[in-house]
């Protein structure tokens, strides 16, 4: 478990940090960019729930917890052959798909991508969203280096907590009720 007595060690004032194995790394790296996304997406999340109902705030709150988890994840490269630690795990992004799959049934069907906004709530959630899909894109960076070692769940974790989020911003703009829906081209003639 973590243990913070002090909050300040002076050992990052040279641009570097540690790892959770203990390896020291640049704060340019692909990996602490990875988790500054994830930590940024969780703290979009804390705004987002202050705007939403008591459902939505716990499930969101559980969320949140996960995300600790994944950058836990991220925070120590994944080793050939290790014992499980803490890892994003399937039952995690299995338990997203059924909330998705939950809250998307009660909505009526989209017939056009749906403008961010609706409610406070929905806006939040929306920015939420755009905020986890970067960190999302910044994960795919940390896949794509040759040195780097990840938990490929921790990708598909953050994809499907973005489309949780989507369906959330409907339901928080009253179950899709208060979506907008793009209307391509609308303004092209001046109208």
């Amino acid at each position: 478990m973590v243990r913070l007595d002090k909050i300040y060690t002076r050992g990052g004032d040279h641009g570097e940090t540690s790892l959770g194995d203990g390896s020291r790394v640049p704060k340019s790296s692909l990996r602490i960019a990875a988790l500054g996304e994830v930590d940024e997406a969780n703290a979009a999340i804390g705004i987002a729930r202050l705007h939403v109902g008591v459902a939505e705030d716990e499930l969101l709150a559980r969320v949140q917890n996960d995300l600790f988890d994944l950058g836990a994840d991220l925070c120590v490269p994944i080793e050939e052959g290790e014992a499980p630690s803490l890892r994003v795990i399937q039952a995690q992004v299995d338990w997203l798909e059924a909330r998705i799959d939950q809250l998307n049934a009660e909505l009526p069907p989209l017939r056009s991508f749906v403008l961010p906004g609706g409610t406070p709530g929905s806006a939040h959630l929306h920015f939420a969203r755009t905020v986890t899909r970067r960190a999302e894109r910044a994960v795919v960076h940390l896949l794509e280096a040759p040195d780097e070692r990840v938990n490929r769940l921790v990708l598909v974790y953050l994809n499907r907590l973005s489309d949780l989020l989507f369906v959330l911003a409907r339901v928080a703009a009253g179950t899709g009720a208060g979506d907008t829906p793009w209307q391509p081209a609308k303004h092209r003639d001046g109208g």
